[in-house]
């Protein structure tokens, strides 16, 4: 239990010393994580049995040559990919973002330094290095939220492709 306390206590310091920004920052990755980890459960667990499905249904149909059959085929692909796709555009978005965002809190953080030296001037440095620090935490955890993001979503990226393109190869047209 001290342990925890400990460890807020440190979250607590880092987003002081980074600014409100970095709260931002948090929400955008908690986002960005709680849709890949939905993404990937859906491609490795869900997808396979509605795979399985379609395949069985295509199996089961006595027509699968006709042009109407490879229209329906085409279409069950389409529906597959579709659902495989699902909030893989907003997965890059928040990816894209995470670093514009801890670009502002680098804006906000320089108005900071600039609002010390109006009032103080430019003799102590001390004053001025909060604000260097609410310039550079945020952006610092930006790109590390975005590069995290980076990494898996091309490994998600990559898994939906695999399965896709299982399920056009399951599904054979004659």
């Amino acid at each position: 239990m001290l342990y925890l306390i400990e460890l807020w206590e440190s979250v607590r310091d880092f987003i002081a010393t980074g600014g409100d920004v970095l709260y931002v920052v948090a929400a955008a990755l908690f986002l960005m994580w709680i849709f890949m980890i939905e993404r990937f459960w859906y491609v490795s667990s869900v997808f396979p049995k509605e795979m399985k499905q379609i395949i069985s249904d295509w199996d089961a149909r006595e027509d699968t040559t006709s042009w109407y059959a490879h229209r329906i085929r085409e279409a069950w692909i389409s529906q597959a990919s579709d659902r495989l796709n699902q909030r893989l555009l907003l997965i890059k978005t928040l990816v894209a973002m995470c670093p514009l965002i801890g670009l502002l809190g680098t804006v906000t953080g320089m108005i900071a330094v600039f609002e010390v030296m109006a009032v103080q001037g430019t003799g102590n440095p001390r004053l001025m290095a909060g604000g260097i620090s609410m310039a550079t935490i945020p952006t610092m955890a930006g790109m590390v939220a975005a590069l995290s993001g980076v990494f898996f979503s091309s490994r998600l990226e990559a898994r939906v492709k695999m399965s896709k393109e299982k399920l056009v190869d399951s599904l054979p047209h004659h």
